[in-house]
């Protein structure tokens, strides 16, 4: 019977060595395993919410680079406009600043037109003045007598006609 007691089966030890099994199985699971699963979760979540903001970063940087390219587009256009409107601000005003300097020009050179014209009659009438003195004098040295002043006009339209022809 000696090969029999190597061999043989404890059952109380087997049923002790069970329920020390289970009673580290449950301390491990309360004490090792919930708290490492919890720092696990919470690091996945963590991990998951970094995700998450780098996702809405992204599409958050997405639409500014778009909204930066329209921006750019309506800049280009903007700016386009604005250069013509400015041309042809500068174009009308040029036209307006030329229309203006004929218009003072042709103003300038009635003007002056006008004033020959009445130093031209004043100049005649000086003339006509001194012509008809001196003629006056000249014919009442000649005739010997005085001539009315409206013979005089009459001698001296006669002969400002006679030079005009």
């Amino acid at each position: 019977m000696g090969n029999l007691d190597l061999i043989s089966v404890n059952i109380p030890h087997i049923i002790i060595t069970i329920i020390n099994l289970l009673i580290l199985f449950l301390l491990i699971k309360k004490y090792l395993f919930k708290p490492v699963q919890r720092i696990l979760d919470a690091r996945k979540a963590e991990v998951d919410k970094i995700y998450a903001d780098a996702a809405e970063a992204k599409q958050a940087a997405d639409k500014d680079k778009k909204l930066y390219s329209e921006k750019m587009e309506n800049a280009d256009a903007q700016a386009d406009a604005l250069l013509r409107s400015a041309a042809q601000k500068a174009q009308a005003h040029s036209e307006l600043v030329l229309a203006e300097a004929s218009d003072k020009a042709s103003a300038m050179i009635k003007k002056a037109e006008a004033d020959i014209a009445q130093e031209r009659k004043k100049a005649v009438n000086d003339i006509k003045d001194e012509i008809s003195d001196l003629s006056v004098s000249i014919a009442g040295k000649v005739i010997g007598r005085e001539i009315s002043a409206d013979d005089h006009r009459a001698l001296i339209d006669g002969f400002i006609e006679e030079l005009d022809a």
